[in-house]
């Protein structure tokens, strides 16, 4: 019979910040939960962002995978902060460097309640859901929660699509899944207006939540255009960008959302452009793989960043057609999507 499991105290060395982890609770939650940032991206043992090193004491990797979290990585002492629990007091650092001075606002993990106000088809497979929190949430723009499937202790991540000066309504866009256990188990099918849910964040560190002096890219695939859709409004309302180039790709029209509101930032703002992209269908605007459309755009991209959302594949591709127009690969900021299938690689 195993010990049970019991609380721990945990210290972030080069942060000299402590928390006590509670049985069967990550490192990274209870650090979040009591106010005490470390990088972090998909929380489910993906993207390797939130990697820490083990100074001291021993943890349990829980369900890291070898895709992520190589055994020459644990034999070096790092771990998954979203996944590791302890098995004793910790020591850590953060491998990703942390800059506690950097100006950024950090907002602690909150649970919360609210009630659904809308649930709407807004475009092929993908519905607006709006949740009228009980208590305020404070967010930076990009950044996600997580929304609890009631009765199945499962929750999925969604991003935040309004910007953070609405803090007790909160706007997401979500994608049907084919026999996801959220979406056509629940998200799909039996919710409704006036639903309770329940959800946690915010969570996440893509985004732009500080002025830059450089020109910005958005490149949105498909529900991709959630965090994007907040950043573009935020960045807007604070002029935060001397210029700000949103790109929308989808298959047909079908795949299109939003459009009257972004074509009205565009009248709005002079410095604001908005180009939506179909790659399967002829129509009087620009067609073809998004990534090509902002090749085609733009000769050169040095001096610009980036910030770009959707399905992996694009991710990558526009990554990789940046980095050939000359931007700064420290400019190019990311966010995958993933489906509940990549938590088993």
């Amino acid at each position: 019979m195993s010990a049970p499991e019991v609380a721990h105290d945990v210290r972030i060395d080069p942060l000299d910040r402590s928390t006590t982890c509670a049985a069967g609770q990550s490192i990274l939650e209870s650090c979040l939960r009591n106010d005490i940032w470390l990088p972090h991206s998909c929380t489910q043992g993906t993207c390797g962002s939130c990697k820490v090193k083990v100074l001291s004491g021993e943890v349990d990797h829980r369900g890291s995978s070898e895709y992520t979290l190589t055994p020459e990585e644990r034999s070096a002492g790092i771990a998954l902060g979203c996944q590791a629990t302890p098995r004793s007091g910790l020591v850590l650092e953060p491998v990703e460097k942390v800059d506690p001075d950097d100006g950024v606002p950090r907002h602690p993990l909150r649970d919360h309640t609210g009630t659904v106000v809308v649930l709407d088809d807004i475009a092929r497979d993908v519905r607006r859901l709006v949740v009228e929190l009980d208590e305020p949430m404070a967010f930076n723009p990009g950044q996600y929660a997580e929304i609890t499937v009631p009765g199945t202790g499962v929750a999925r991540q969604y991003s935040m699509a309004n910007p953070p000066s609405e803090t007790s309504r909160l706007e997401f866009h979500v994608r049907r899944t084919p026999g996801g256990i959220a979406t056509d188990g629940w998200m799909f099918a039996g919710l409704s207006v006036g639903e309770r849910v329940e959800l946690a964040g915010p969570l996440g560190d893509f985004g732009m939540p500080l002025a830059q002096a450089e020109p910005a890219i958005l490149i949105a695939g498909g529900t991709g255009l959630a965090p994007l859709k907040s950043i573009a409004r935020h960045a807007l309302a604070h002029d935060l960008v001397p210029e700000l180039h949103l790109y929308h790709g989808g298959r047909s029209r079908q795949d299109l959302y939003d459009v009257e509101l972004f074509e009205d930032l565009v009248r709005a703002h002079p410095n604001f452009r908005y180009r939506p992209c179909l790659c399967e269908e002829d129509w009087d605007g620009s067609t073809g793989l998004v990534t090509d459309v902002v090749l085609a755009d733009f000769q050169s991209c040095r001096g610009l960043s980036a910030y770009l959302c959707g399905p992996p594949g694009m991710v990558e591709a526009g990554v990789k057609a940046l980095k050939r127009r000359r931007m700064a690969p420290r400019k190019i900021h990311r966010e995958e999507f993933l489906d509940a299938s990549h938590t088993q690689r």
